[in-house]
């Protein structure tokens, strides 16, 4: 896990931009905290920040190698350069089928066998590889740079493309540190704002500034001096359920069990200590409970709040008592929420408006203090059918029946309907398609909302810009796999593995998601609808598959995961007074309507004071975090203290 910042120059003048790197690097220092390094030739500069996991003392990045070994690089450069942030999980082997085929080693480490098995498959290398990795490889003999990132987007990739040449890197802030050395124009992107503040992330391949964007999760891309970025996507996740014949269930629970073993162990490698987090769910605790197998000294860490209903401290701990691990708590105060949060969102590079990142944020502090990796349990929903509202086509089935024009008129009387009227939501989801009622995990605002808030709204920038094209590519799915098939490349790439990501590197703890395995998908993605959603629960297949593993007082429990009591706290003394100050402080008048979100944040204290009216805290938390991202990245005037931790390489 590290932090990689590298410039593929379109003049061949490489030499002049090693300073402008190496002056970058230390802004993703908390990616890597352990060593730090640049190389170049003409056309290439690579930097990095290495947090060292796997063969500490060697596996060095830049990391070079050629294909005619040691005796062939006398006299002449490798032919091959790396940089690399991840990790491979299957390196020992792919390490073995590689050595079988004639390559040799410099290493023992993951990294290495990335830029041999380039040599050996080319771009078909991403198939091969089970991990977590966003990496450049470049050929000095053909003057190709490869680029490729996961398949699911776990690791980060930003790029941008001036005359001077493509910059690429784990993080945005370091190629807006290099701006001026490259030209690149740091204006805002308007319609990703929109679709900010529509959806709560930015949607990918879109970043906040319009000459920054992201390679897709599950995309590589091959150019030349002088050349864009012309990404290809070499895996689309398809869910293609098979029918179990009942009486057989047995033998699919038992490959999921299968598939997150072999997963788990295969995540457990490292050279350093490895721990896991752990909420009260049976998905951070069958991962937990799972690692325990390999690591009888397994800790575990969660966190929670002090007010009744928002912390699952109490059941983490009684699984973990359950499983046998050490465990520890981290309790956080409104007051340390607030003062965390405009450095969680330096760290974000882009805001997302999730307050779970702030109890992840303290959760990882912790954890840092005793391990430098730590297993989650993210992905479990999106791949197992998690999510209540995946219920929803169930649900919603009588609507089927009904003839197009009546349901025109039924759509009609539910948007007649006054706000909170019992039976307006359910007349308005059935009466529309899934196209257009559907947008992932988040939204919001309605577009109704969204133009008396943001004053840049336009129609045609609505959620359907982003979702339709991937709607597109899964007409033959059931609904429910369409829905998994849309958070797959929305909310889980937006959110769930931007923060998981970003908020445990700003502690330089390297976090590792099991679920989010080929092997488990592949598994995962077979289930048919009626073992996803079943026995009115959500995930059935993946609770049954775990009953041996998960404490009984888990295996059925609602999902909570870190919540945060931001609704009360908008309202109270707690942030009522913080959340003013942000918005009138705020040079966004060009972007907000200042008067319509302080409104809606005097309507929100009613509302909530009164047990009466419209709940408006994730709607505010969007725009708090965008006007402080704003005022970090754009008017520079708030500074958040960024602390320089030393750590120790071994932990």
């Amino acid at each position: 896990m590290c932090g990689l910042l590298g410039i593929l120059t379109a003049l061949g003048d490489a030499p002049r931009y090693v300073d402008p790197v190496a002056h970058a690097l230390p802004c993703m220092r908390h990616r890597g905290p352990d060593e730090d390094g640049t190389w170049n030739d003409d056309d290439v500069v690579f930097g990095f920040n290495r947090l060292s996991i796997i063969d500490l003392e060697h596996s060095h990045q830049p990391l070079q190698w050629d294909p005619e070994g040691e005796e062939g690089k006398k006299g002449k450069a490798a032919r091959y350069s790396l940089t690399f942030n991840g990790e491979i999980y299957n390196y020992v082997e792919l390490r073995e089928e590689l050595q079988a085929a004639g390559y040799s080693f410099n290493t023992s480490g993951d990294s290495e066998t990335i830029v041999v098995g380039y040599h050996h498959w080319g771009e078909d290398v991403v198939n091969h590889l089970r991990g977590m990795f966003a990496f450049a490889v470049w050929d000095a003999t053909e003057r190709t740079m490869f680029l490729a990132r996961d398949q699911f987007g776990i690791k980060p990739m930003f790029y941008a493309t001036t005359e001077a040449g493509t910059v690429f890197g784990s993080e945005k802030k370091s190629i807006l540190d290099m701006a001026e050395a490259i030209g690149l124009d740091k204006s805002l992107d308007d319609r990703a704002i929109v679709h900010y503040t529509d959806l709560q992330y930015v949607p990918e391949p879109e970043t906040l500034h319009a000459g920054i964007r992201r390679l897709e999760s599950g995309c590589h891309a091959t150019l030349r001096p002088g050349d864009e970025v012309k990404a290809v996507r070499y895996f689309r996740p398809d869910f293609t359920p098979v029918p179990v014949p009942s009486g057989t269930e047995d033998a699919l629970f038992r490959k999921i069990a299968d598939a997150l073993q072999d997963s788990v162990a295969k995540h457990m490698r490292a050279d350093v200590t490895v721990g896991s987090f752990l909420s009260g769910g049976i998905d951070s605790t069958a991962i937990a409970a799972l690692a325990k197998q390999h690591n009888p000294d397994l800790i575990t860490f969660t966190t929670g709040f002090e007010r009744e209903g928002y912390s699952e401290v109490d059941v983490a701990a009684e699984s973990a008592e359950a499983i046998g691990v050490e465990h520890v708590v981290k309790v956080v105060s409104p007051e340390e929420f607030a003062a965390a949060v405009p450095k969680i969102i330096w760290y974000l590079d882009d805001p997302v408006a999730d307050p779970a990142l702030v109890p992840l944020y303290f959760v990882a502090a912790a954890a840092r203090e005793r391990v430098k990796v730590v297993l989650s349990g993210e992905g479990a929903d999106e791949l197992f059918g998690g999510y209540t509202i995946y219920k929803e086509p169930l649900s919603l089935a009588p609507f089927d029946k009904v003839p197009s024009p009546i349901k025109k008129v039924l759509n009609k009387l539910g948007q007649a309907l006054p706000e909170g009227q019992r039976g307006k939501s359910l007349l308005l989801r059935g009466t529309t398609p899934m196209e257009e009622r559907y947008y992932g995990n988040a939204r919001s605002f309605n577009y109704e909302q969204l133009e008396r808030v943001l004053k840049i709204a336009r129609p045609e920038w609505d959620h359907r810009e982003v979702t339709a094209p991937i709607y597109a590519e899964s007409e033959k799915f059931d609904p429910v796999s369409r829905m998994q098939h849309l958070d797959l490349f929305t909310w889980m790439r937006g959110d769930i593995l931007v923060k998981a990501d970003k908020i445990t590197m700003a502690n330089s703890l390297e976090l590792r998601v099991p679920f989010l395995d080929k092997v488990v998908f592949d598994v995962a993605r077979t289930i048919p609808y009626d073992l996803k959603i079943s026995h009115d629960t959500t995930k059935y297949a993946l609770r049954r598959a775990m009953e041996l593993i998960v404490p009984p007082h888990v295996i059925n429990r609602k999902k909570l995961g870190f919540p945060v009591p931001i609704r009360h706290w908008l309202a109270g003394p707690e942030l009522y007074d913080w959340a003013r100050s942000i918005i009138e402080e705020s040079r966004t008048e060009d972007i907000f309507n200042k008067a319509e979100v302080l409104a809606m944040l005097d309507e929100h204290r009613v509302s909530m004071n009164s047990g009466h009216g419209p709940d408006h805290s994730r709607r505010l938390w969007t725009v708090i975090a965008f006007m402080i991202w704003h005022g970090i990245f754009v008017e520079n005037r708030i500074h958040p203290d960024i602390d320089e931790q030393d750590y120790p390489v071994q932990l």
